[in-house]
This record gives structure tokens, sequence and C-alpha cells, in this order.
């Protein structure tokens, strides 16, 4: 495609291949995907000028878009001990009284606000599928498309993970009268997921997702793993958040969470571990040997008090990390980044834990930032992201008036963003080669 035909853009700089470039040149091809990423360019006439330095956009990618109204609505005890099991019941709570109507606007607002903290396509962990009495809507695909509406609405790139969800525990082989709406097995799952794919919906993917060890039975992960074969799509599931969860692992299989994945299952790159807190250094070593991927979300799990990951360790070991907003009391990735480091340095009384000297100059930012950019794009199914030919054409345009930022030098961009910026500091967000904010 020549110049004339494409939509160009030109920054000042541009976060390329792991460091800021300047005088950059982007275009992208009339499907919204980069054509060519070009520094040390003159301002041609047909290109847009942006107003400064750019970033490629991140995945969020863990989301439950629902729990948007439930922020903030949780922090009250009104009991002797309050922790992630007594917050999941105020949860359910909140879950039956929302309908398709109500998500598609909690939805909506959410993923604007996303799309203003840095995130330009998020991964929904969706199983809020039936209506309150739990009966099914006559079209199965309801919530979905709430979902898959507010996500057009707002201008963000969606990739919808219908979940497994069929008991209430490893000892419970039926779901609880409250988890009514989230009933699916494994043909429910599938049929979603198909579903969704044959909208062929602008900037919407589907893949699939197992809620957790104590969510679904051996049996019907084993049949949806062979029903999916080598075929393309994440497969995302909830493992080892909280110590509660590891113990009744180990009580009803002999195993840890992440070790009886890793022994029953190959863990191949569409794997996305999410939380994966409770992780040993032998659960880290097989996951890396798999190429599977891990999924953080440090604000929620700061919130619900589940622990804090070995991070140094998964960092160390290769392991693809990415972010997920969760429960949504955080909508900024730059602080959700932040989140990451600063409670590695407050277990470990450290500071700078996740730099690596031999690498972004030392950055803690920059590391950060390009592990999630790279783990993020496996965990929504994406061959290619960032600032590469091919590549969906997404970008973020940092504002270099905002507070944290005003005055920073290039080579300190990143850093400032993630730990010196406390109110949104984007000037633009382009999603597709649109500008969507």
């Amino acid at each position: 495609m020549s110049r004339r035909d494409a939509t160009l853009l030109w920054a000042p700089a541009a976060w390329v291949g792991g460091c800021w470039q300047a005088s950059v040149l982007l275009a992208a091809d009339a499907a919204g995907r980069w054509t060519s990423i070009e520094a040390g360019c003159s301002v041609p006439p047909a290109a847009t000028t942006l107003p400064g330095p750019v970033l490629p956009g991140l995945v969020n990618a863990h989301s439950h878009a629902f729990q948007r109204a439930f922020a903030g609505r949780a922090e009250r005890r009104d009991r002797a001990h309050d922790d992630f099991w007594s917050w999941r019941e105020r949860m359910y709570a909140l879950a039956l009284g929302i309908t398709p109507e109500l998500l598609r606007s909690i939805a909506t607002a959410l993923y604007r606000e996303l799309l203003a903290g840095g995130y330009t396509h998020v991964c929904e962990f969706h199983y809020l599928h039936h209506a309150e009495d739990g009966a099914r809507y006559a079209d199965a695909l309801a919530m979905s498309r709430a979902l898959a509406d507010a996500a057009a609405t707002a201008g963000i790139g969606l990739t919808l993970l219908p979940v497994l969800y069929e008991r209430a525990g490893f000892a419970q082989p039926a779901l609880r009268r409250e988890q009514r709406r989230f009933a699916a097995g494994v043909a429910d799952v599938l049929a979603m997921r198909d579903g969704i794919r044959a909208w062929h919906a602008p900037l919407v993917d589907a893949g699939v997702a197992i809620h957790s060890l104590r969510a679904a039975s051996p049996a019907s992960m084993r049949a949806l793993v062979d029903a999916l074969g080598h075929g393309r799509g994440p497969i995302h599931i909830h493992a080892a958040e909280q110590s509660a969860e590891v113990d009744d692992c180990l009580a009803a299989t002999g195993a840890r969470p992440i070790e009886w994945l890793a022994r029953e299952f190959a863990l191949d790159a569409r794997w996305q571990l999410v939380h994966a807190t409770h992780a040993t250094a032998d659960e880290i070593a097989a996951v890396a040997a798999g190429g599977a991927g891990v999924v953080l979300c440090p604000s929620t799990e700061a919130n619900l008090g589940d622990g804090v990951p070995d991070l140094p360790r998964w960092l160390a070991a290769g392991v693809p990390l990415s972010i997920g907003s969760d429960s949504q009391v955080c909508r900024s990735a730059a602080q959700e980044l932040r989140w990451l480091e600063y409670a590695q340095r407050l277990v470990r009384a450290r500071r700078n834990v996740a730099a690596d000297p031999a690498h972004f100059d030392g950055s803690t930012g920059a590391r950060l930032f390009e592990a999630c950019l790279a783990g993020g794009a496996a965990a929504a199914g994406f061959a290619r992201w960032g600032f590469v030919a091919g590549a969906r054409a997404d970008l973020l345009v940092l504002d270099t008036a905002a507070p944290g930022l005003a005055g920073a030098a290039l080579q300190d961009t990143l850093d400032t963003w993630i730990f010196a910026t406390d109110t949104i500091a984007l000037a633009q967000t382009w999603v597709a080669g649109r500008r969507v904010r």
C-alpha cells in the first residue's frame, strides 16, 4: 500500500522495539492494521500530527465488567473476619440483579474508562449468562451481545471468554442457588464461542475459559480441551488465587492447582493462568516449560487480600505476563503496573524489584510495560501486537502537560507515567486506526 492510500500518523516519539525512537511515521491500512512504522521521518503533508509521545495500547487480560457496579461497595466489615470469600457472597448478590440492558450500560461506561486508562483491548472472563432466576434467555448470547454492544459503542477491542462453570466446589457437585446465572457446561461454552465468532463483529473475537479447578470437574475440563484440539483462541482459568483454594485442591486431588494443571494438560501458549498468586518454584518452572502465560491483577489481588505473587521468579523464568482490571477497583493500566511493583517492594523491602540492569537501561517501568505488552497479546489470542506491521493500529498519546509527566525527559517517560501520575495522563487513544477518545 502506498502512503497516499494509508492513514498516516506522525509522532514526535514512539516506543518501538523496546525503546524510544524520534520522529516516527505510523501507517495503517483501511482494515486498521499497521503497514509500516518508520523512525527519523519528517512530517508528510497527509499525516496527522499527534500531540505527544506514543505508546502501543495494552491488553486488559482479565475483566468482569459487571463488577464495575460493585467497586467501592464492599469496603465495610460487619463481622469478625472479612476476606475473599465474604466479598464473594456480596458480589453474588449484585450479580443476581444485572439485566442485559444494565450490563450494556455498566460495560459501556467501564470500557470508556479503560480506554482513558491505557487499555485498547479487553478480555472478558464472562460467566454471567442467564436470567435472574437462572432460566435461559431466548437468545443464549443475550449477555454476550450486551458486552459486544458496549465495546462497539466505546470503541475498544474485545475477546469474550465464555466460562465453563458447573459446581460450587471440589466436594459440591452442583452450583449453589446464588450461582444459578453462571451455569455452563462444555457444549454451552463451545456453542457460545462459535456463536460469538459467527457474528464477525469488528474488533470482537472469542476464546474459552474455565472458572477454576473447584468450579469444573476434571472430566468436563478434559472434554472441553479435547474439543478445542489445536484450534486457535486463548484458554483462561483462575488458578491458585487464594491459599484456601490451594488447600482444598490438595485435599481433593493430592496436588496444588498449578501442579495439577501442568500434570494433566499440555499448558501451551493458549493457556492463561489468572492470578497464580500462590505458585511454587516448581510450578513456575512447569508453566514456563509449556509456554503458558499468567495474568496478574495487582489492584484486585490487593483489594481482596489474595497475597503477592513471586514476580521476580515469573520474570526470570520468561513466562509471558499480562495484567487485568478484574473487579474494576482500578481502571488504569499505569496504576496496575505500579501496584505490581509496589507490592514487591513492600514484601521484600527493596526498590526496583522488577528492573533488570541489563535491559531497558535498568528501567522498572519499561521492563513491566514490555512484558505486559507481549503477554497481553497472547492472552487475547493475537499473533502480533504493538508497533509492528500487521498488528492492529492501536496507540496511546501521552499528555506531556499532565501532572507527573510535565517536564519529564523522554527516557524517563514510561517510569513517570507509571510511578508519578495520579490522574489520566493520556491525550488521545486510537483503536484500529481510529481515534476513540
